[in-house]
Parts: C-alpha cells; sequence; structure tokens
C-alpha cells in the first residue's frame, strides 16, 4: 500500500506570471517518453510483478522504494504545471463567473497546449509537450531482474538527458527549480540501478556514468539540493519497510565522481518537503452560475465535523 503525505517533495518558488508555454515544455517532463510518468510505470507495474521477492529481496526493496519516489515526482512536476498555467498566487477566489460574454481567455486559443485550458482548467495531464496522451508503451516489464534493472538504468539516463533539454528551454523560476532538483534525483536513481546491476552480475556498469555527461555543478538549481546531500540518499518512504536497499546502496560507497563526495545512505522515511501551493477557483474557467460562497460553505462544514 502507499502512504501519501501532502508536501512536495521541494518547496517550488510562486509563479511571477502566467507562462502556458512554459507549462507546455514542462508537460514533457510528466508525459515525454522519459517523463514521470514512465519512471514510474515501468517501477510500480516491475514491483508489482517481481518474481522471487524473498530472494531477491534487496533488489526488489530497491525498485519499490524508488516506486514511491517516482509517485512524488509526478505530483511535483504536476503541480508545477498548474501553478505556471495559472500565475502567480492570489489571496482569494473569485467570487462570480464575471462577464464571459467578452472571451475573457480569447488569448488561450493561441498557446501551445490549448486543451490545458479547454479540458483541464489550466490543471496538468498524463501527456507529453505536444499534448500526446502517455503511453503506456512506455513500460517494460520482463521478468527478469537483470534486464528490467537494465532497462531502469537506461531510462534514467535518458530521463536526465531529457531534463537536461527542458531546463535548457525554460527561464522562469519554477521550472528550473523542477529541474535542478530532478536532475540531482534521477543521478541517484542512475546511481542505484547501476550499483544493482554490479551487485547482481559483477559488471562494473557505475563505470558509465555520468551518462549522458551533465555536471550538475553547471546547473545553478541542483547546488542546494548536492549541498545537503540529496545526491547521495535513497529515502524508504515507509515507516519501517525497504530498509535492505541498504545492501546496495550502502557507505563504503562513494558518491559519482564530479558531485560533492561522501558515502551513500539510507534514510528511513522521506523528505521534509514543502508546501502544496493553492489554486484559485476561476468561475469563468468553469460555469457563469458558479456559487463559490456555497460550496465554502459546504466544505466548511464537512471539516468542523471532521474534527
Amino acid at each position: 500500500m502507499f502512504l501519501r503525505i501532502d508536501r512536495l517533495q521541494i518547496e517550488l518558488p510562486p509563479p511571477a506570471q502566467q507562462d502556458p508555454n512554459g507549462a507546455a515544455a514542462l508537460q514533457e517532463l510528466l508525459g515525454g517518453k522519459y517523463g514521470e510518468m514512465s519512471t514510474l510505470g515501468n517501477y510500480m507495474f516491475q514491483s508489482f510483478n517481481f518474481r522471487s521477492k524473498s530472494k531477491l529481496r534487496p533488489f526488489y526493496e530497491l525498485v519499490a522504494s524508488i516506486t514511491a519516489e517516482e509517485l512524488g515526482h509526478v505530483e511535483l512536476v504536476s503541480n508545477g504545471v498548474a501553478m505556471l498555467n495559472n500565475g502567480p498566487d492570489t489571496a482569494m477566489d473569485e467570487m462570480d463567473g464575471g462577464d464571459i460574454s467578452d472571451s475573457p481567455f480569447d488569448a488561450m486559443k493561441d498557446i501551445r497546449l490549448a486543451a490545458s485550458f479547454l479540458s483541464n482548467g489550466g490543471g496538468s495531464a498524463p501527456v507529453n509537450s505536444n499534448g500526446h496522451s502517455w503511453n503506456n508503451d512506455f513500460i517494460t516489464t520482463t521478468g527478469n531482474v537483470v534486464l528490467d534493472l537494465l532497462h531502469n538504468f537506461h531510462l534514467e539516463c535518458g530521463a536526465r538527458l531529457h531534463k537536461l533539454r527542458v531546463y535548457e528551454t525554460v527561464s522562469d523560476p519554477l521550472s528550473r527549480e523542477i529541474c535542478g532538483y530532478l536532475l540531482v534525483r534521477g543521478s541517484v536513481h542512475a546511481h542505484s540501478y547501476a550499483l544493482a546491476l554490479k551487485k547482481i552480475t559483477g559488471v562494473n556498469i557505475e563505470q558509465m556514468l555520468p551518462v549522458p555527461n551533465i555536471n550538475l555543478d553547471k546547473i545553478p538549481e541542483s547546488q542546494k539540493y548536492l549541498a545537503e546531500g540529496s545526491h547521495r540518499r535513497l529515502y524508504t518512504f515507509s515507516p519501517s519497510d525497504y530498509a535492505g536497499i541498504a545492501g546496495l546502496w550502502s557507505a563504503d560507497e562513494q558518491a559519482l565522481p564530479g558531485d560533492p563526495p561522501g558515502g551513500l545512505e539510507v534514510v528511513e522515511g522521506a523528505p521534509e518537503g514543502g508546501k502544496i501551493h493553492e489554486l484559485a477557483g476561476v468561475p469563468s474557467a468553469f460555469s457563469p452560475d458558479y456559487a463559490p460562497e456555497e460550496m465554502f460553505e459546504i466544505a466548511s462544514r464537512l471539516y468542523q465535523a471532521s474534527r
């Protein structure tokens, strides 16, 4: 089962302005071939289908724990997309639909992903930067642990290049913060799968890293995550399970060349994370008869009844 925490994995800066085209670029990190939906789908179904769990426990626990982190990455990127589509944080919801006869969203017909407004109300969806639906054919689960781990190594290396290209495409601080963080965590995952392959086959595949050759010291937004040691941590995302990954990701191994030095560590639980930004209600995007005051009253009564 999964335990959900009402926080994002990192603190995101609020957008300074509405940027739906930037949000479209960020969608590639969600629904693209190497996006977070793909890493989540691969690791989740591999963990469900994993053979000989008791005999290969550390390898199963590695895939299972990273599954939970990837679910958080889907949440992180989705929030970033919605924040860019909606623009700066506001203190309150609009109280009525206003005059919708004057085409309040006229500009939206010309953006790259008009469907994000026409169908999703400015939210995110499992699509790539061109609006093509994420494809479950991107999932590989063979039942062979070595082949699956090798596929995962390839997937993480491809995802790092993916994130760098999006980083080089966008300029807003929110998107770059997401890319900087995910580049660090992608290095951790690629490294962990390389070490797992080394343990099970004897091949020093970690010597192939970094593939692609991305020096994180060139990414300003990655520096605080490197400084706090995020490049050498694996989280269990569980209060008591998956500690067995320490057999693969342990202090006798070192961080990747080019990253700040230090032994690898397993951290029980999840990172502290950051708040989830609240998106303001936009009545004109939904219905001219929108009555938010009635909904607020109902929600308030339900909340009080639950205390």
